[in-house]
């Protein structure tokens, strides 16, 4: 019996552009033993890298009680298999969460050979540290739960804080989607380039990717008097006569990549580009984004982006690139050769 979801994929990721690069496989892969799972959470991006790595999904059932609760059985033999389990922590958050534990669960219930949890993108990653007396960290508690269900390995993507790998007790490879952004813009062949770091903690993702693209670097100095706010109060670096390219991890509200965008248009730059790898786009993000100041903003499939057709939005699949990683783990290869 085929996986059940709740909505029809289709459904879920609505029409917009998709931009798909395979990456070169090196020779005939033996992948013997592998086995692709996946929850509702984004189907689409499962099956795509299951068609990259040539194997079908494997089958389960993943429904719900009448009460909510999550109705999940594995349909197939697993026993001794190197079983990875596609699932983004993204919207709803908690729904996504609890099938993955619960998956991980009747996994290693079912006597899984070994269980690699791939989570694109790792929700609660931004209560990484207490910023106030009597606060969580969010996301070490997740950590915990991901390892105590019964994960041994995590494959993850651009981390909103790279600590968060030392969160685990098991072994973490952080992948980063910025090959796959590089590649895009160098395609687009921009004079004056310049790249913007909308917060002194992105400096180090901006500066990496500005070095390979030979372009210059800029910092927005910004504060946040409360969540999903934020205030820009110096541009640090010179963008006039510049098309400038704003590189973050995620984009939630979009009100601070809107208003970094109309400030470095003030400030007399020819055009403005945003690229971020998660796609939240929560509330009335996709509106402020299309009336913002932006020519067009870059995203992955890292989570299904529920959008219009056309507008400033494109999406770039990470398919390939975590078939890759999955591949190269599953026959004991480097993974960090990936980001040479």
């Amino acid at each position: 019996m085929a996986q059940k979801t709740l909505e029809k994929p289709e459904a879920r990721m609505a029409s917009r552009k998709i931009v798909e690069k395979p990456l070169p496989m090196e020779g005939l892969r033996t992948l013997r033993g592998l086995k692709i799972f996946s929850g509702n959470a984004n189907r689409p991006l499962a099956e795509g890298i299951a068609k990259y790595l040539g194997v079908s999904l494997g089958k389960t059932h993943v429904g719900r009680f009448a009460d909510g609760e999550i109705n999940l059985q594995i349909e197939e033999n697993v026993r001794g298999a190197d079983c990875y389990v596609i699932q983004p922590t993204c919207r709803p958050v908690n729904e996504n969460l609890m099938e993955l534990l619960i998956m991980i669960d009747a996994l290693r219930r079912a006597s899984a050979g070994r269980i690699t949890a791939v989570i694109p993108y790792y929700g609660y990653a931004r209560a990484d540290r207490k910023t106030a007396p009597r606060m969580p960290i969010s996301s070490k508690l997740v950590a915990n739960l991901i390892v105590e269900a019964g994960a041994q390995r995590v494959i993850t993507m651009d981390l909103h804080a790279a600590q968060i790998q030392g969160f685990f007790d098991i072994p973490v490879d952080h992948l980063y989607a910025a090959p796959i952004l590089i590649d895009y813009v160098r395609k687009k062949a921009l004079k004056n380039l310049i790249v913007v770091s909308p917060d002194v903690g992105g400096v180090e993702r901006a500066r990496a990717f500005a070095k390979r693209l030979n372009a210059g670097l800029c910092i927005i100095d910004k504060r946040r008097p409360r969540p999903n706010e934020a205030s820009v109060y110096n541009i640090i670096g010179e963008v006039k006569g510049k098309n400038c390219f704003i590189l973050d991890d995620m984009v939630d509200t979009g009100g601070t990549l809107c208003k970094v965008a109309d400030k470095i248009r003030e400030n007399g730059a020819l055009k403005v580009y945003a690229a971020c790898i998660h796609g939240v786009l929560s509330g009335a993000a996709h509106d402020l984004i299309v009336k913002s100041s932006l020519e067009e903003m870059i995203l992955t499939d890292s989570i299904p982006v529920h959008a219009l057709a056309g507008g400033k939005l494109t999406v770039l699949s990470i398919a390939p690139l975590l078939g890759e990683a999955i591949a190269r783990n599953h026959q004991g290869k480097s993974i960090s050769a990936l980001f040479v």
